[in-house]
């Protein structure tokens, strides 16, 4: 038989002991070292062991966690520990015999309980670390909302943003320290907030009403939604590039001359567990990326430079996309390092571009198309046809021919040095050899404890 669980992970609320199961206080009267956030420890008042408060920064506590190994220990962790909540923290650092966990209702089924709202038609957000722009891609009249803020102050912050954006018109119900004696709930509007003395911990419910514009849910999202100096995918070519560029669950992208990075930001606004990375090479555009993503709240790394050169020791993508500094250096490197099965699209607008493609289509493969574009526009008095420059679109699979060098490469192969571009003299370092992770689900974040 195996040995119990040293660690015991106790979910409580604001009604502190009263509020807990018989198995969690038994687990806390049993317990040697009672470790967590100070107003929890206030909250439990009968605890015979040992009490640690945990560090500030949270990332400090766990070393002194795991030194205690072998004892027998609780952490106090608010609600349900594994729902924006510390619990996969811990999960991250043991072995599945080493922890159980002892939930309690979540801020979220409480503020639930009280609104009437039914929670898996609620959208529901853990904004205590992180910006209120994740909110944006959500943001339509009659949304619901549940979203955890770090504290009171914050929540007049809340609905300024909701108000600048053209959702002042929602309703906010501003919940303190919910499901204890010290709960108070009150109801406003974003647009005319007054509330000031609100005591932490606070959640908002929010019924977003207004004539603010909504991010349409389908790719291909008008140019107005990025910052960018005319050097943008344009929408319907960024639609047939997010077509296909094909986005699949926790799949990781690279961006190669990411301009404005609307590639970027439309790949991570079609799912919470994708990633990506963004390479370019002028300050002032890479500059325009880190704007549009953070206009959205999306996490995306922006690396400046060259490619292939700034592409080594980059964690391997999925799925990668070329709009500008197409060559044959950066071709020949792309097939002597990315896995088997990964998915390339390369959009061309230059005479240089345009004759590049054809060869590449013929050595390997995939769809070739030209996009030809044109709108409406004055002519005199009259209207005619505008165009735009035409896109060449390659979009292709990284698949070896038969009976060449790499036909039987691993999935996961680092640039063997037969396999070096031409014009390159110095040797290129070796790619990791595992993919990125994605980000736990749904929307990770610093966790609450």
């Amino acid at each position: 038989m195996s040995e119990a669980p040293w660690l015991t992970i106790v979910g409580c609320g604001e009604d502190g002991l009263d509020g807990l199961s018989t198995a969690s206080r038994a687990a806390i009267a049993t317990a040697e070292i009672v470790m967590g956030a100070a107003r929890h420890l206030d909250l439990i008042d009968e605890i015979e062991g040992q009490t640690e408060i945990w560090p500030v920064p949270f990332a400090d506590g766990i070393d002194q966690l795991l030194s205690h190994r072998g004892r027998q220990v609780v952490v106090l962790a608010s609600g349900d520990p594994f729902w924006f909540g510390t619990g996969s923290v811990f999960a991250r650092h043991l072995v599945p015999e080493e922890w159980h966990c002892l939930p309690a209702p979540s801020t979220f089924s409480i503020a639930a309980a009280y609104t009437g709202w039914p929670l898996e038609k609620t959208l529901c957000l853990g904004l205590h670390a992180r910006p209120f722009t994740v909110l944006r891609p959500y943001l339509a009249s009659g949304l619901r909302a549940i979203v955890l803020v770090r504290d009171g102050k914050a929540v007049p912050v809340l609905a300024a943003y909701l108000t600048e954006l053209g959702f002042g018109d929602s309703t906010m119900t501003v919940m303190e320290a919910l499901g204890g004696p010290r709960q108070k709930v009150r109801s406003t509007i974003a647009k005319t907030f007054r509330i000031l003395d609100i005591a932490h911990p606070v959640c908002v419910a929010i019924k977003v009403a207004g004539d603010g514009i909504p991010v349409p849910l389908a790719t291909g999202r008008a140019d107005d939604f990025f910052d960018h100096n005319g050097q943008i995918t344009k929408r319907p070519v960024r639609a047939l590039a997010l077509s296909a560029l094909a986005p699949r669950f926790g799949e990781h992208l690279w961006d190669i001359g990411a301009g404005s990075g609307s590639i970027s930001v439309e790949w991570l606004l079609s799912g919470p567990s994708l990633t990506a990375t963004a390479f370019e090479s002028r300050p002032d555009r890479a500059g325009q990326v880190t704007v549009n993503a953070d206009r959205f709240g999306l996490s995306l790394p922006v690396i400046q430079g060259t490619a292939p050169a700034c592409l080594i020791d980059k964690t391997l993508p999925d799925a990668v996309f070329v709009g500008g500094g197409a060559s044959e250096d950066l071709f020949h490197w792309l097939w002597c390092n990315l896995p088997l099965g990964t998915r390339v699209v390369v959009h061309g607008v230059t005479l240089e571009t345009e004759a590049l493609l054809p060869q590449w289509h013929a050595a390997k493969g995939g769809q070739l198309m030209r996009i030809d574009l044109s709108e409406a526009s004055p002519l005199g008095t009259r209207r005619g046809w505008k165009a735009a420059y035409p896109v060449m679109q390659w979009s292709v699979t990284v698949w070896s021919s038969p009976g060449s060098d790499f036909a039987h490469r691993p999935r996961r192969a680092a640039c063997l040095p037969r396999c070096m571009p031409p014009s390159t003299a110095h040797p290129l370092s070796r790619l990791p050899k595992t993919r990125q992770q994605p980000p736990s689900l749904p929307n990770s974040h610093s966790p609450i404890i």
